[in-house]
């Protein structure tokens, strides 16, 4: 995973330059040379060059403090948090949360079929499933899945997209707000951009990912009806790819007013499989109330949310087609295209009577069509399109790690 290097304190180190043979000079143009130490000599090192294939081989960008960070980010830690959480009655106590992604519910969904001669069942009583074991075994206090936060997500993220196109005032003044628009809920797209392309960090859209909004809706939302404050909620996001922990860990998610994180503990579905192994939870065992309508689950409690809402287009994040979706009228029509393969796509939405292009969008998928990405929005800058990217594959869609 390439993922944003974590701040560590480095320890200090005394040079000792009388025992070194070579000593290292920056000229005025930046270039590098090596200068013998008591002699004239010197010489122009030459450019350090990695390719691609370089750096998706290479997993060295993990810092030891981002080993240690994701240690941290364990379903270790989430059970030494549950056993030893204080009671309701104490002040110390901390109400534990936990949302689901959809992409791992249908990863247990999928494992049920694969492992057994009967169909894998529907994605709500999975979900049921997973809240009796998380609340019941656990001890969890209530569980939810990341849908609502990513319509949320979704729903600001068009609004945004209009705003830059200037449909809407709000934004748009702001130099920084220009267009094309890139989105993903990708942290490996992310900080692939921090890292090797900051000119395109304009160009990145500002929604939160559906994860950061889950985590201020159990805070912040739930956390008044509950009649707490935010840190004193403890949310656990379960989540199909591992990247996922180091973006909780990210300064953006931190509220500084009350010292906590939007998201406190990622798991990977694999973690969570994990935990329901060691308790002797069988996933495919029905539970006490998974067929119940849904207007009855609502009666039992008043915040809950609108559970497995679907969006148009692909599991990755839906926010190309969601875009699509708001900018087609009656009288357009969608033309795509594929580059080279299916992981790359383009889409033209067209008004049929005037000719007139409403929206041009690609969405793609793998660090080399980022790549490609990079280079076209570097020429084709200003022009109004929006391209939706994810640094995985499409298999994180599909459940992940």
């Amino acid at each position: 995973a390439c993922i944003k290097p974590v701040e560590a304190p480095e320890p200090e180190v005394k040079d000792d330059v009388g025992n070194a043979s070579t000593q290292i000079e920056i000229d005025s143009s930046g270039a590098y040379h090596e200068l013998e130490v008591g002699t004239s000599k010197r010489k122009k090192l030459k450019k350090a060059e990695i390719s691609l294939n370089d750096c998706l081989a290479c997993s060295g960008c993990i810092t030891s403090a981002e080993s240690i960070l994701i240690t941290a980010q364990s379903h270790l830690e989430v059970l030494n948090f549950l056993s030893s959480n204080p009671p309701p009655s104490s002040p110390g106590h901390r109400i534990p949360v936990l949302s689901i992604a959809p992409q791992s519910l249908a990863s247990f969904a999928a494992s049920i079929s694969a492992n057994s001669s009967t169909p894998s069942p529907p994605l709500r009583k999975i979900l049921r499933r997973v809240q009796a074991f998380c609340t019941q075994e656990l001890g969890f206090h209530r569980v939810y899945d990341t849908t609502f936060a990513r319509h949320l997500a979704l729903q600001e993220h068009t609004r945004e997209f209009m705003e830059r196109k200037g449909k809407r005032t709000i934004l748009r003044q702001e130099k920084n707000l220009p267009m094309p628009m890139l989105s993903s809920a990708c942290p490996g797209w992310v900080c692939y951009a921090e890292k090797t392309h900051a000119e395109m960090i304009p160009f990145m859209s500002r929604t939160k990912s559906p994860q950061a909004i889950m985590g201020t809706l159990a805070k912040t939302w739930m956390g008044r009806k509950w009649g707490t404050s935010p840190d004193k909620v403890y949310h656990v996001s379960v989540m199909p790819c591992y990247d996922k922990k180091l973006e909780a860990s990210r300064k953006e998610f931190y509220d500084d007013a009350y010292a906590t994180r939007d998201v406190d503990c990622v798991l990977t579905t694999g973690e969570l499989e994990i935990m329901m192994k060691e308790r002797g939870w069988n996933l495919s065992l029905p539970v006490e109330g998974e067929d119940d309508d849904e207007a009855v689950y609502y009666q039992k409690d008043e915040t809950a949310l609108p559970e497995l809402l679907q969006h148009p287009g692909t599991s990755s994040g839906s926010y190309l087609h969601t875009l699509i979706a708001a900018l087609s009228t009656p009288t357009s029509i969608l033309s795509s295209k594929v580059i080279r393969t299916a992981d790359y796509e383009e889409f033209i939405l067209k008004d049929t009577e005037t000719g007139e292009i409403l929206f041009k969008g690609a969405k793609c998928y793998g660090f080399r069509n980022l790549q490609n990405v990079v280079r076209k929005v570097g020429r084709d800058a200003g022009v109004q399109t929006a391209r939706g990217a994810a640094a995985g594959s499409a298999a994180a869609g599909r459940g992940g790690a």
